[in-house]
């Protein structure tokens, strides 16, 4: 397998040209330089970096499967397009997940781990401050996954991370919505007084509601056009907002604020 000298920080590391390719394509989305719906060839991509077509057809593959593309009927591939239904989904798998996995696993959090979760409401802290929403979005795709991260619920931490790469949008939610940098701030600061105190079904509660106004959040900027409606995603097939399966599946047990 080749691979190509990469500087990535201080440090070169090496990479596949796969890897390289990869890496390019995820940088146009999420750059805006291809928007959903566009269409583009590994021919374009191969031209770019300079390498053959084959490592970029393989980036190409993964990335369908990862839900960032999709491929067309004349042989080239399009940025995926998302719909209210997917976002709504998406935002409350992620609610049922973190709820179970502050059951399953919050009374193994370690001291060292609280810590960990309140470090990066530190690091959140600076980023909104900053107005950065590309950090806080990569800080917070970290919290949630710490968050999930026990002995308890290693197949929860899987299916979180599989379910944070399967859409490209959802990593511009921020960017769309930069207002609910704060809120979600406060959020976590709210779940981890939870966990510290020991309060494993507050904290379980409170981590559905969060992805149920995040949801919410995003979908009404990007139906209205919010900041970064010119980089926003397609958004089709509007409906209601669905309440959240884990907060109906408590017998209308309320989140606890």
């Amino acid at each position: 397998m080749v691979q190509q000298r990469v500087k990535v920080g201080k440090s070169p590391v090496f990479v596949t040209k796969a890897g390289l390719a990869r890496a390019h394509i995820q940088e146009m989305i999420l750059s805006g330089q291809v928007r959903e719906g566009q269409q583009f060839t590994a021919r374009e991509v191969s031209e770019a970096l300079a390498v053959s077509e084959t490592p970029v057809r393989e980036a190409i593959s993964g990335l369908v499967a990862e839900g960032w593309l999709k491929f067309n009927a004349h042989h080239s591939v399009v940025v995926a397009s998302i719909s209210v239904d997917q976002i709504d989904e998406i935002n409350e798998l992620r609610g049922v997940l973190s709820f179970l996995a502050v059951k399953r696993g919050g009374h193994a959090y370690s001291e060292q781990v609280i810590a960990a979760l309140e470090s990066s409401i530190a690091d959140a802290a600076e980023a909104v401050a900053d107005e950065d929403p590309q950090r806080y979005a990569e800080i917070n795709r970290q919290f949630h996954l710490l968050i999930c991260d026990t002995p308890h619920t290693q197949w929860t931490h899987h299916l979180l991370s599989s379910l944070s790469s399967q859409t490209s949008v959802l990593r511009k939610g921020f960017a769309a919505v930069p207002t609910r940098m704060k809120a979600s701030l406060d959020d976590h600061r709210a779940i981890v007084t939870a966990i510290r105190a020991g309060d494993i079904d507050l904290a379980g509660d409170l981590l559905v509601q969060h992805e149920h106004d995040a949801s919410k959040a995003l979908i009404g900027a990007l139906s209205q056009g919010g900041p970064d409606s010119q980089d926003a995603p397609v958004i089709t097939a509007q409906r209601p907002l669905a309440t959240t399966s884990a907060r109906s599946s408590r017998a209308g047990n309320k989140p606890r604020n």
